[in-house]
């Protein structure tokens, strides 16, 4: 009997997991999770060090802050032009342009000491305070994703998705903190010197980025308008289901036949320029207002302690080291990235909704505690704590934001949204560099 149970017992864990789902994904589908996890490995190895480096070249710990927040007030601008025009111009080529945008900022980072060139890099470049995501490349990949993925498999590759970004960070974040530590005591490097070779490694990966964004094939741009409108009467009933029960969908969309390469579209003519700007329905116009007014109030807190500042708080009152602090936040990291996956099979149970509301109020209250112990073990079991429902809501989110739209709305929706949310954090870092400035740092975390 047990040699039986074992097999039920494997596929039945697959199944939970989502390992059929993403193993029997297309090809542009595990590009799109490579590039998620390339460019979360960069996001985590600079968040790490990039108040330390501000802080190395002198800057005062308010103007950190502005910093932070202008480098998130210009991602709102440029991610909602790009997002916007994402479909007409080209999925693939706004990939690409992200990515060379990444590279760029990398390279001037590494190479430069002025506090307002690097404001303008961060700005017109792709830097994250957060380690989180930034930049046009969420919304755009999560199209994609939503569109390539047959529905009742939407919510698995989207714990995968998520789960490879958290992986990636954490891999970055470890390897950046060892690295410039070991840069500092064995070769006896400035902190400056060594900080300049993370953000190096992270022009290069902007570089590895776009090389395999020039991989993935047509059948990432959306559909035409026609097959879409056609899609649209398809997905309409299965979507609204998911929406409204946690049953498992019995419907699957048929995979699309194979096509051979198409290169990139052109750029589109004059006479096609209204058709750049997406439409946008009444009734998805009416579901993303109240998603933009419950998304904003929840990353207004968020934002006044983004993971730059974390770091920053753990290294001025108890003196941690990089090493440490990339062990301390790998770990943390590989605990979110695998809660992923639980949230994806609670979902299944409960019901999306429920799940993001169940499983983000543990996350607050433990974030709240880590600044009131004075013994490190004790701040560091709150992190962990922390991290393990921080972030069960993304997947779960992002799965009803494709059910909730039609198909041809989700690059500009999921855009939208994504502005919503940085601009909701972007004044918290200027808010938190005062309160740094003046002693009362702990209070950020309230």
């Amino acid at each position: 009997m047990a040699g039986y149970s074992l097999p039920i017992l494997g596929n039945w864990l697959a199944n939970e997991l989502g390992l059929y789902s993403i193993l029997s994904s297309s090809r542009d589908t595990r590009l799109l999770c490579l590039q998620r996890f390339i460019r979360l490995f960069a996001y985590g190895a600079s968040t790490l060090i990039l108040a330390l480096y501000l802080s190395s070249l002198h800057v005062s710990d308010a103007r950190i802050g502005l910093f932070m927040s202008m480098t998130l007030w210009g991602d709102v601008v440029i991610s909602f032009i790009l997002t916007l025009f994402a479909d007409g111009l080209g999925r693939r080529r706004t990939l690409m342009l992200g990515a060379a945008l990444m590279a760029a900022s990398g390279v001037v980072f590494a190479f430069s000491s002025n506090y307002w060139i690097l404001v303008a890099a961060s700005i017109f470049g792709v830097i994250s305070p957060s380690g989180n995501e930034i930049g046009p490349f969420k919304a755009i990949e999560e199209s994609t994703l939503s569109q390539l993925s047959a529905a009742d498999r939407r919510s698995d590759i989207f714990a995968w998705y998520t789960l490879l970004g958290n992986f990636g960070s954490a891999c970055g974040i470890i390897i950046c903190g060892w690295l410039v530590e070991w840069l500092q005591t064995i070769n006896g490097w400035t902190s400056v010197r060594a900080y300049r070779i993370v953000f190096g490694i992270y022009a290069f990966l902007g570089i590895v980025k776009l090389a395999l964004s020039l991989l993935l094939s047509n059948q990432c741009e959306p559909a035409p308008k026609k097959q879409e409108y056609q899609q649209v009467t398809e997905l309409d009933d299965v979507e609204i289901e998911s929406l409204l029960s946690s049953d498992d969908e019995d419907e699957s969309s048929e995979p699309r036949p194979k096509q051979r390469q198409k290169p990139i579209p052109p750029f589109p003519s004059r006479k096609q320029k209204d058709s750049l700007l997406p439409s946008i329905s009444p009734g998805s116009r009416t579901i993303l207002l109240t998603l933009c007014m419950l998304f904003a109030i929840d990353s207004l807190g968020g934002g006044l302690v983004p993971a730059s500042w974390i770091t920053y708080f753990f290294t001025t009152k108890f003196s941690l080291p990089e090493g440490t602090l990339g062990t301390l936040f790998f770990t943390t990291s590989i605990i979110a990235a695998l809660s992923n996956l639980v949230a994806s099979s609670i979902s299944k149970r409960i019901g999306l909704v429920k799940t993001m509301v169940f499983t983000h109020l543990p996350s607050a209250i433990f974030l709240a505690l880590i600044p009131l112990p004075d013994n490190v073990s004790v701040a560091m079991t709150f992190l962990v704590l922390r991290s393990c429902t921080q972030n069960m809501d993304q997947a779960p989110r992002q799965a009803f934001l494709a059910a909730a739209v039609l198909p041809g709305e989700r690059t500009a929706v999921m855009g939208v949204v994504n502005v919503v949310r940085t601009l909701s954090q972007s004044a918290g870092p200027v808010v938190t560099g005062w309160l740094a400035g003046t002693g009362k740092f702990w209070m950020a975390f309230l």
